[in-house]
């Protein structure tokens, strides 16, 4: 897959954020999981491209970007986990010049995805929802730090608490020192001789753990949500990585969404349309009440302001727009077709004679 976020909303570098968001919608409908299930290419591909626009959709992050070629990370930096421009200097001349990189502890957990089902109501007003996940936590018995009780981490005597080891050799160049991480600690600095009985050293568990996360109004179908610091755990005590929740948003029988707008359909009869009549349509939370005036056509749209999904990013709401549908009947009894004929005859509309249907002819013969 491409590695250019750009390639992967498949927009040019300068686009609007409009047409960003435009791009990814398309994008995440083609892809979602539940228009592709079983299908892994499809899943993996949603995940790339939420994750690209989460990073192109943010002015700051998309600028780093734009700069760097890498995203801007948690912490500002545009160089991401290589840390900071000394940590780049020293991977690439290690630590030439006699400075000593400090080993940087535990490592943290890795990043983890959930996805959370919520209904248009949820997604136009925000919700406090509660999610369960299962994911490695810190071990409640040795605290996360992998030891028995009583026992701490020994200092590794390969690494000397470093985490890695460093080797100098002579180059036509001068005198080059290379590092790697520490095979006897796996580049944790330290050592566990007396692991812990319940996490048996790596100082995390699996467990089931339930929490509320604040979805904003206004999110869509396909919205990705980043938490920092709940995803599963580091080992021997590292951070938690980030978990990644999906959202979809489930379909409602009621409402079409179209961005913040929201689009009903209203049936009426043919005399209604002809006539005139108030017809009552449902709001998100309510109802209210719409004119369809006399002579109204089939397709008619009426527009109905602020009754829409909250707005993602600013102030207001979306609007409601009613479709009227006329309806015509297929079946009528014989005091409407006499009503519909003197009608035709009064406006010199010509109609087909009624001839009866097949138990008719037979009863003639």
């Amino acid at each position: 897959m491409s590695t250019d976020l750009y390639e992967i909303l498949e927009v040019e570098r300068g686009t609007s954020p409009d047409d960003l968001k435009k791009s990814y919608r398309r994008l995440a409908r083609q892809y979602h999981p539940d228009a592709n299930p079983g299908n892994a290419e499809a899943e993996a591909k949603f995940k790339e491209i939420s994750q690209a626009y989460e990073i192109l959709s943010d002015p700051d992050r998309r600028s780093h970007y734009d700069r760097f070629g890498a995203d801007v990370g948690a912490g500002g930096n545009p160089f991401g986990d290589a840390g900071n421009v000394q940590d780049i200097f020293d991977m690439f001349f290690g630590g030439m010049g006699g400075r000593t990189q400090q080993r940087r502890g535990p490592q943290p957990g890795p990043d983890a995805e959930t996805s959370v089902e919520i209904t248009l109501d949820e997604a136009a007003f925000g919700v406090n929802k509660e999610i369960t996940v299962t994911l490695p936590q810190r071990c409640a018995q040795c605290g996360g730090n992998g030891c028995a009780p009583g026992t701490s981490p020994v200092t590794c005597v390969e690494c000397a608490g470093l985490g890695e080891v460093r080797r100098m050799r002579n180059s036509i160049l001068g005198q080059m020192v290379t590092s790697a991480p520490c095979q006897r600690c796996q580049g944790q600095g330290s050592r566990i001789d007396s692991p812990c009985t319940t996490c048996r050293g790596d100082g995390r568990v699996n467990a089931t753990s339930s929490f509320a996360i604040q979805i904003p109004a206004g999110v869509e179908q396909g919205s990705t949500m980043r938490l920092a610091d709940r995803g599963p755990a580091g080992p021997r005590g590292g951070p938690n990585g980030r978990l990644f929740v999906h959202l979809h948003v489930a379909d409602d029988e009621r409402f079409i969404r179209e961005g913040d707008d929201l689009h009903h359909e209203v049936h009426v009869s043919f005399t209604q349309a002809v006539l005139g009549a108030t017809m009552t349509v449902p709001t998100l939370r309510s109802q209210t009440q719409v004119e369809v005036p006399a002579g109204t056509a089939n397709g008619t749209v009426t527009r109905i302001k602020h009754e829409g999904v909250e707005h993602l990013h600013g102030r207001g709401r979306g609007d409601l727009y009613v479709h009227v549908i006329v309806d015509v009947p297929t079946e009528i009894d014989d005091v409407e077709r006499e009503l519909l004929r003197q009608l035709a005859e009064h406006r010199n509309e010509t109609v087909h004679e009624h001839r009866g249907g097949l138990f008719h002819k037979r009863s003639k013969k």
